[in-house]
């Protein structure tokens, strides 16, 4: 079958297949007979239900976006100053929207972001931003309390942040001599991360500064809309909701 071909067929089969109401992307606000599985089979880390088919979104995306909506001034009109790490696609077209020229988009190796950003040496004043939004990306970083640190340096009083990691141990575990790519992916889960981060990475969070909310995809989503929104799976992880 030419290529062309296969091009066109590739929506209509999609269409065919997902079309549905079953569950509910709050990113792309579409519905779908169900979301797709996101993982490697081989790797032993497949699952279900996972990925919205229209958006790609995964579930601590769409858990996200339901705070946002639902317990943050972020669609509020106001103008705020927001600080996006390592900015997903989806999420980052609804905050241009959100805050228009407010908007700034940082990472230390994509370079289609708008500013070349460590985030353990953050070049703004203090007190610069409203809005910080930070998801999965501590555990990429050798000295995460100074990040946390920088964070907290440059989100204005008053302002709130975002700051999200996998928890996937019962204690936070690290070792700054392990590098070799193979070892941190046995030890760490994933071969750039450098810890497995623990409940007490919330006291991480409170030693940088911050005031901490916990809450839990059952906290934030009635039950009845847990599966809808594809959050059963507790892959959502917790949403930790700093202030200063």
């Amino acid at each position: 079958m030419p290529s062309i071909v296969r091009s066109a067929l590739v929506p209509i089969a999609k269409a065919v297949l997902y079309s549905g109401s079953n569950r509910w992307c709050p990113v792309c606000e579409k519905g779908t007979r169900k979301f797709r599985p996101f993982g490697s089979v081989a790797g032993g880390a497949r699952r279900d239900d996972a990925m919205c088919p229209w958006c790609g979104s995964l579930e601590r995306h769409r858990l996200a976006i339901i705070y946002f909506r639902e317990k943050t001034n972020l669609f509020d009109g106001a103008p705020k100053r927001l600080l996006h790490v390592a900015p997903e696609n989806k999420i980052e077209a609804l905050f241009r929207d959100a805050v228009g020229d407010g908007y700034l988009s940082g990472d230390l190796m994509d370079d289609r972001v708008m500013e070349k950003l460590d985030i353990t040496d953050i070049h703004h004043p203090d007190d610069s931003f409203d809005v910080i939004y930070c998801s999965h990306v501590l555990e990429h970083v050798p000295d995460d309390r100074l990040a946390i640190r920088e964070f907290y340096r440059v989100l204005k009083p008053g302002g709130w942040a975002m700051l999200n990691v996998p928890v996937t141990a019962d204690k936070t575990f690290e070792d700054p001599t392990i590098e070799d790519p193979a070892e941190r992916e046995r030890l760490f889960g994933q071969y750039d991360h450098v810890r497995r981060y623990g409940p007490d990475y919330e006291d991480r969070l409170k030693e940088g500064g911050f005031q901490v909310q916990r809450s839990s995809p059952s906290d934030i989503v009635p039950q009845k809309d847990i599966a809808r929104f594809g959050l059963s799976n507790d892959l959502a992880g917790d949403i930790y909701f700093c202030t200063k």
